[in-house]
């Protein structure tokens, strides 16, 4: 969120607005090579039936065109390339150069070729047509993202209408007993994981921080419906520490 014209949060740090951007390049250049590991030792594996029910909620059809936004290494975009198939397009997006080289690579090892483009975007200015895609999905990106409202209404303006947002991304427990096991888990085993696994304790402290500076459900699903989206909702997953958001572009006539 922009606090104001000026500043805006880096997890509890302020920093300049057009500061935020380098300094997430800077956390996601550092964890790179270890993303994947890292995503499964964190949530003992969990994130990937979280990203599973996300691409079971698009609704894709074969020949259907697919954003897949701060797409990371490429667990959605390997998941949605066979549901839209050769006449299909599955568009994996992110802002930092080097996660979309290892999703590149990590794709093509898989065998994933062929209906899969790759390229560098930032969220609040998309490259691409009004109305380009039936879906856009964005999986643990969005609370990374400087500004974003506008990151919003940039989704909204290439989604045709009819098509469909999900927003998959960390919340707030809705069990008040898991809220101090979560804290306790977030800022005292999480960085202590990052140093043990991936050398790098300060990006995983960031990580925690951002978690807790991310709208919760109620205040995500509001944005959404200010960008323009109708038919908002969401789904909370695994205690509401992860919501999955879904909003409809529906416009009149």
């Amino acid at each position: 969120m922009v606090e104001d014209n000026k500043t805006t949060h880096f997890g509890f740090e302020k920093v300049k607005v057009e500061d935020k951007a380098a300094k997430v390049k800077g956390v996601f250049d550092s964890v790179a090579d270890n993303y994947d590991l890292m995503n499964d030792v964190m949530s003992l594996g969990i994130h990937r039936l979280w990203k599973r029910f996300t691409v079971e909620m698009t609704g894709l059809e074969a020949g259907q065109k697919v954003l897949d936004l701060a797409g990371g290494t490429g667990d959605l975009a390997r998941m949605m390339a066979p549901i839209v198939g050769k006449e299909g397009k599955v568009v994996l997006s992110d802002i930092n150069q080097k996660m979309l080289d290892r999703a590149r690579a990590r794709l093509v090892d898989s065998g994933v070729v062929g209906n899969i483009d790759y390229v560098k975007a930032d969220a609040e200015d998309l490259p691409f047509p009004d109305s380009y895609f039936d879906c856009v999905t964005m999986a643990f990106g969005l609370r990374n993202v400087t500004d974003k409202q506008k990151a919003l209404r940039s989704i909204y303006r290439v989604l045709k209408t009819g098509g469909k947002i999900l927003v998959l991304e960390f919340s707030k427990p809705t069990i008040k007993s898991i809220e101090k096991v979560y804290d306790f888990y977030s800022f005292n085993i999480l960085p202590l994981m990052g140093q043990i696994f991936a050398k790098d304790s300060k990006s995983y402290k960031y990580l925690a921080e951002s978690i807790r500076q991310h709208p919760p459900q109620e205040e995500l699903k509001t944005m959404l419906q200010q960008a323009g989206f109708l038919e908002v909702d969401y789904f909370n997953l695994t205690a509401g520490i992860v919501a999955l958001h879904r909003g409809y572009k529906i416009e009149p006539g």
